[in-house]
C-alpha cells in the first residue's frame, strides 16, 4: 500500500488543527481508502499551545507525528524541514488555516498516479477577498517573474504533492533561505497544475503581511536570479550616459561668461545620485549576506522536539 504523507507547517493555529485533521482524515477515508495516510504537523516556534495540541492528536492517533522547533524560523523553512523528516510515497504540504482545501487531495493524488512527480496548485480567490489581498498577490508575481530565471507561475502556492524521488533532490538543496515556489519549478521533472479557489481561512489571523511578501519576493529573487546585479549596472551606465547631455549646457555657459548657478539643483542632483549608488550598495549587500549566511553553515532550523 502506498503512503501519503501530508506535511503541514503551524504557527500559532491551535485553532485549525483538529478541523484540518479531521478534514484530511475525511478525505481519505471517504476516497483514499486505498492509501496508508501519513501526518507530520511542524510548530514552528508556537506559543499558543499548538505544541500541547499536536501532542495530544499523535498520542491519540499513530498516524501523526509532530516536530518542534526551537523558535520561530518562516514558514519556508518549516516547510522545507517536514519535507527533509518526510517518508511517503508522495508528500503534499499544505498550510493549516484550511485555505487549502482537503477535498483537492484526491485530484492530485489521481495526476500522480497519471505520472506526474510535481503536482502543483494555481490559486485564485472569490470575489470577496479584499481587492488589496488580490492586487498584492498580483504584484508579487509580476515583480518574481520580471527578475528571476524561474518562471513562477501566478497564483502558485504550498499546496503541492511531490514524488519521492523529487522530495530526495529537494532534501540535498542544503539552502538557508530557501524559496519553495522556485525550486519546485527550478528541479524540473514531469510537472502539472490543478487550479482551486481559495477558501476563507478557519480561524486566526495571516501571518503573511505585505511586508513579509515583499521580504518573500526579495528572498526569491535573489535565490534564482542575478538579474538585480546587471539592472544596478545599466541602471549606472544609464545615468552616466544622461549625464553627458549637461555637458553642451556648461559649454554653453563658459562660452557666452555666463555663471553656472543653481545650487539647489545642484544639491538634488547630488541627493539623487547618492541615493541611486544606495540602492545600488543595497542590491549587492543582498547577494553579499546571502552568501556570508551560506558559509557559516549554521543549520538552517533547530529542531527541540519530535516524536518521529
Amino acid at each position: 500500500m502506498k503512503t501519503i504523507e501530508i506535511v503541514v507547517p503551524c504557527y500559532n493555529e491551535s485553532g485549525n488543527i483538529r478541523a484540518l485533521y479531521e478534514g484530511v482524515s475525511s478525505v481519505f477515508k471517504e476516497k483514499l481508502s486505498g492509501y496508508a495516510l501519513k501526518m507530520l504537523f511542524v510548530d514552528d516556534g508556537s506559543r499558543d499551545g499548538t505544541l500541547e495540541l499536536l501532542k495530544n492528536l499523535s498520542e491519540s492517533d499513530d498516524r501523526v507525528s509532530y516536530l518542534s522547533f526551537s523558535r520561530n524560523f518562516g514558514h519556508q523553512l518549516a516547510v522545507k524541514a517536514g519535507l527533509d523528516y518526510s517518508e511517503g510515497d508522495a508528500v503534499i504540504s499544505m498550510d493549516c488555516d484550511l485555505q487549502h482545501p482537503p477535498a483537492l487531495i484526491p485530484d492530485m493524488v489521481a495526476k500522480w498516479e497519471q505520472g506526474y512527480e510535481v503536482v502543483a496548485t494555481l490559486r485564485t480567490y472569490p470575489k470577496e477577498t479584499p481587492k488589496k489581498k488580490r492586487k498584492s498577490s498580483e504584484h508579487f508575481y509580476k515583480l518574481l517573474n520580471l527578475l528571476s530565471d524561474v518562471e513562477i507561475k501566478e497564483g502558485s502556492a504550498d499546496f503541492r504533492l511531490l514524488s519521492k524521488k523529487v522530495v530526495e533532490v529537494i532534501k540535498e538543496m542544503d539552502e538557508k533561505e530557501p524559496f519553495l515556489r522556485g525550486m519546485v519549478p527550478w528541479v524540473g521533472f514531469k510537472q502539472v497544475y490543478i487550479p482551486y479557489m481559495a477558501e476563507q481561512r478557519f480561524a486566526g489571523e495571516s501571518k503573511y503581511t505585505v511586508k513579509k511578501m515583499l521580504q518573500l519576493a526579495i528572498t526569491g529573487v535573489t535565490a534564482f536570479s542575478v538579474k538585480p546585479l546587471y539592472f544596478a549596472v545599466f541602471l549606472g551606465f544609464g545615468f552616466s550616459l544622461l549625464s553627458l547631455l549637461y555637458i553642451p549646457y556648461v559649454i554653453y555657459s563658459f562660452l557666452n561668461g555666463s555663471e553656472i548657478s543653481g545650487w539647489a539643483s545642484l544639491i538634488m542632483t547630488i541627493v539623487f545620485f547618492g541615493g541611486l549608488q544606495l540602492i545600488i550598495l543595497g542590491i549587492i549587500g543582498v547577494y553579499i549576506g546571502k552568501i556570508f549566511k551560506q558559509t557559516k553553515e549554521r543549520p538552517s532550523y533547530i529542531v527541540s522536539k519530535h516524536n518521529k
